[in-house]
């Protein structure tokens, strides 16, 4: 084994005091094909090297979490025997390149993630966010990702049921699409991805290995990759960097993986995403303290000529590493022909090795031939599990001061309320309306709502009443005034959001979307967010069980601004009547459930609220985070609203969260909803209209009298601002709007801004 020329290590993305920890690690200089190993798990993607000095902050432990962070996907014990699997993940780099395949092989990769767990995915939820729709290019980019996600989504069977969609201009060149999946699975099929048993196979399934998806492939060849260790000429190694994706393979593969399980055929199981088969051999042979011996020439390759880092780094799409006993080996191959799924033995699980201090090290060598030479050999634990650890330099950033002073809350108001309410009325339907929602006819509550609710059922599941509910939210313009605050205020909207269907939350995943971690102040930004996270969900008792963190999102040299997405699943213990959603009725009473006016100095702050920044004042301080009485809130709207998913009578007739756009842009899109007007009483000004801070419901009900009763015995705040009638949405002496005028802007409001970017 060669070793690799002195200048290869920076190419692939290695410090030089990295490549000394290496030589440290192996007592010995790396050949190239080593290095290129460390290159892809050391890389910020596959170890979390800035971020997991900070992550550990996040409380992640509750009676109910069976895998939490660490694993593919994190599970949670849901009753009556079935488990909640959850999962989300960026593709942001990839879908900026190639749209379609980006988004496309983003919704695989997190399939593969939940079905790893031997749970059956269930549905998907899709964050995105891009520039500003009046640059071409973005159409572009939207209809990529959308068709992406959809094509992929709507082939492989599973459903896409909500998601958020962000116009902002620091997205302009980096869009961001991530991706959210939950399943469920039968708790005793419960699997992890460990490899052991020596002796034991390591079985490849799914699609043939390709050149697509290689990270960096053309440095890593003009760096000067050659000979029996190395790689193609620069020439010969311009190909995709971007993975292709085959949803018809994944069902195929998704069907095989589950019955595998079901039969007890595996061992231990896990993907193969970023980093592809080395990722899968030395995080399996990790986790179980073995050794791992890998064949490369036992790899089915879809193109000649493949080299072993090639081999082993390539991210081809659906493909999983099962680790199976030999006796094993014709039941699965047998299964697998059945489901046209290729299956390969291209490694065995091996003896460690003991160190110079008796200490056990599992390695991981890689073959030409099981009993051949041994290309590359490497502690398959200093790949997965001993990337360096960086406590990255943060400052908070010198301008923050001067934003925060620059506070629209006291500007004179301009303009009409009217057109500001219209002009923020953005209907996603044209986007969801490329999905299918549907798929298993389990949506309760689809696209478009607050939150989406499902019955907890499928093939293979115990039979239950039960439900689960989802929902995805950001606000990076909070986050961007305050991440720690912002970030904590995010998490509250998502639960608020819940607790419109009547869901309780169990379990929190992230993707947290930061620019360049090199930049101080980006740093500062992630670890402000992830304490705000903290706090937030130690206030509201949930466990983040598992997250993904992007870095290197920028914009033309930009970053871009702090956007902690979080993903939240509620779980409902009888789903027997569907929630009452927006649909609000003739004569009800229009009631504002939660703290009238902020927390704070400022009673109705516009800081970072949708109405602000279009008219691009970007400044200001956000409301106080106030956990205790955010909670109370929280958990008498979702009393409310579970008694009428359980059948229960009620005399409460439409809910929906005050969000994004403020207390009137939640009016106008009830009307909108029902076709049915209202007559809102003077509220305190233009401010009140539009501010925008967690903790307010907009509900009506057809017994104001005993609403109310059951409000103050419950300790939270009421207040009757209206009733519902007419066609018209009159909000005291500001707002007046036909409701037919509200629907029609909503509607068209996104299909007419896609058509003017062309």
């Amino acid at each position: 084994m060669s070793s690799a020329p002195e200048s290869l290590h920076r190419a692939l993305g290695l410090t030089d005091l990295e490549f000394t920890q290496i030589t440290g690690v192996l007592g010995r200089d790396p050949n190239p094909l080593e290095l290129a190993l460390y290159g892809v798990m050391w890389s910020e993607h596959c170890s979390y090297k800035s971020s997991r000095i900070h992550l550990r902050r996040l409380p992640s432990e509750g009676a109910h979490v069976l895998v939490g962070p660490g694993e593919n996907a994190g599970v949670i014990d849901a009753g009556d025997g079935i488990a909640v699997a959850i999962r989300i993940e960026s593709h942001n780099h990839p879908s900026a390149i190639e749209p379609y395949q980006g988004a496309a092989t983003g919704v695989g990769g997190i399939l593969r993630d939940v079905f790893t767990m031997g749970a059956r995915p269930l549905a998907v939820m899709d964050p995105l966010f891009f520039g500003s729709l009046s640059d071409a290019r973005q159409r572009w980019l939207v209809e990529g990702v959308v068709s992406g996600i959809s094509g992929y989504g709507n082939s492989v069977g599973v459903p896409t049921v909500g998601g958020e969609l962000t116009f902002d201009e620091c997205y302009s060149s980096n869009p961001l699409v991530n991706v959210l999946c939950c399943g469920a699975l039968p708790t005793n099929r419960l699997v992890l991805g460990v490899a052991s048993g020596v002796g034991n196979l390591a079985v490849l399934l799914g699609s043939s290995t390709g050149r697509d998806g290689i990270g960096g492939v053309s440095v890593l060849a003009s760096a000067g990759f050659s000979g029996e260790d190395g790689a193609a000429s620069l020439d010969d190694a311009k190909r995709p960097s971007v993975q292709v994706g085959d949803p018809y393979e994944e069902k195929r593969l998704i069907e095989a993986c589950l019955e595998l399980l079901d039969r007890g055929l595996v061992v231990g199981i896990q993907d193969l995403g970023g980093a592809g088969l080395v990722c899968a051999t030395s995080e399996t042979a990790a986790r179980g303290g073995v050794g791992m011996d890998v064949d490369i020439t036992a790899v089915p390759l879809r193109e000649e000529g493949m080299q072993p880092f090639e081999i082993m780094t390539s991210e081809s799409q659906e493909r999983m590493l099962a680790i199976i006993t030999p006796e094993n080996w014709e039941e699965l191959a047998e299964l697998c022909a059945k489901w046209e799924v290729r299956a390969s033995v291209v490694g065995h699980v091996v003896e460690p090795n003991l160190d110079s201090n008796g200490n056990s090290v599992g390695m991981l060598r890689i073959r030409r031939g099981f009993d051949g030479e041994i290309l590359g050999e490497v502690p398959a634990k200093s790949l997965a599990d001993e990337a360096p650890l960086y406590d990255r330099p943060r400052q908070r950033p010198a301008s923050l001061d001067a934003v925060h002073e620059d506070d629209p809350t006291f500007d004179e108001p301009a303009g009409s309320p009217d057109d500001d309410l219209l002009s923020m009325l953005v209907d996603p339907a044209w986007v969801y309306r490329q999905y299918d929602s549907q798929l298993f006819l389990n949506t309760v509550v689809g696209p478009g709502c607050d939150a989406s609710l499902l019955r907890l059922a499928g093939p293979g599941l115990p039979r239950s009443e039960r439900g689960i509910a989802l929902s995805t939210d950001s606000n990076p313009r909070w986050c961007a005034l305050d991440p720690r605050v912002g970030t904590a205020l995010t998490v509250a909207e998502a639960v608020a959001n819940l607790a419109c269907v009547g869901a309780t939350p169990k379990a929190l995943v992230n993707c947290l979307n930061f620019g360049n971690p090199e930049h101080p102040e980006v740093m500062w930004q992630l670890s402000e967010s992830i304490d705000g996270m903290a706090e937030a969900c130690l206030a509201l008792e949930i466990p983040v069980v598992g997250g993904n963190v992007s870095l290197y999102n920028e914009s033309g040299g930009n970053d871009i601004d702090p956007t902690p997405v979080v993903g939240l699943l509620g779980v409902l213990e009888s789903l027997v009547a569907p929630p009452p959603g927006w649909n609000w009725r003739e004569g009800d009473a229009v009631v504002l459930v939660g703290t009238r006016r902020a927390p704070g100095e400022v009673p109705f702050p516009l800081a970072g609220t949708r109405w602000a920044t279009r008219r691009g004042r970007r400044g200001g301080n956000v409301t106080p985070f106030e956990g205790a009485t955010l909670k109370k809130v929280f958990e008498f709207v979702a009393r409310e609203i579970t008694g009428i998913c359980a059948g229960v009578a009620s005399d409460v007739t439409a809910v929906h969260d005050v969000g994004s756009g403020g207390l009137a842009t939640a009016l106008a899109e009830m009307a909108s909803a029902t076709g049915l007007g209202a007559n809102v009483f003077e509220l305190e000004g233009h401010a009140e209209l539009f501010a925008e801070f967690p903790g307010r419901f907009v509900m009506t009900t057809n017994n104001l009298e005993r609403f109310i009763a059951r409000a103050v015995m419950a300790g939270v705040a009421v207040e009757e601002i209206g009733r519902v009638g007419g066609t018209t949405l009159h909000i005291g002496k500001a707002i007046e709007l036909k409701v037919e005028d509200i629907a029609r802007r909503r509607r068209c409001a996104l299909e007419d801004a896609l058509a003017d970017a062309g």
